[in-house]
């Protein structure tokens, strides 16, 4: 099984996933993100666009699929991947290619307004205060939120959760 952790830069994907590992037996984390920063390693770089994105490279979306079958088919287990996909085309490609290998999917969006992803933007320490690249996604996210993206998902609400609280109501929905 997978549980896959939707949202926008900053909504604490990357804490809260690590915590759901620890309350999900014989789970492992795998950041999908890891996939697109090899796509992007690759000398001279690939042609189109993705440049600014690698999801936008066609590779990336049947790599993660793939990879994530080979973990699990060599490990067993629960993957839990914290990546954020805001175009629909993208996560219907991911989620059908895990369907086609049988591979169920349980698939939770960290929602929180958008006063608090500014707050939480403004301080964080990965990229730095005001991310010119985490502001950049907040309004796609509305987008997606809006259109499509809270319908296909479990929409968990942390603009006043810890990340903590976020990942045992996400894991006690995957044991339920």
């Amino acid at each position: 099984m997978i549980v896959w952790l939707n949202g926008t830069h900053g909504a604490g994907k990357t804490t809260t996933s690590a915590l759901v590992q620890q309350l999900i037996p014989d789970s492992r984390v795998f950041d999908a993100e890891k996939v697109g920063e090899t796509l992007m390693d690759i000398t001279p770089g690939l042609p189109g666009p993705g440049s600014d994105n690698f999801q936008h490279w066609p590779p990336w979306r049947p790599l993660v699929v793939e990879t994530a079958r080979r973990v699990l088919d060599y490990a067993g287990g629960v993957l839990v991947m914290p990546m954020t996909v805001l175009v629909e085309q993208y996560w219907r490609e991911i989620s059908t290619g895990l369907a086609e290998h049988g591979i169920p999917v349980r698939h939770f969006v960290l929602h929180a307004d958008q006063e608090t992803l500014r707050e939480r933007i403004a301080k964080d320490l990965v990229l730095g205060p005001d991310s010119p690249f985490r502001l950049r996604y907040l309004q796609p996210y509305a987008e997606a939120a809006r259109t499509w993206l809270h319908a296909e998902a479990e929409v968990v609400d942390t603009t006043h959760l810890t990340p903590a609280e976020a990942a045992l109501r996400i894991a006690e929905s995957v044991k339920n």
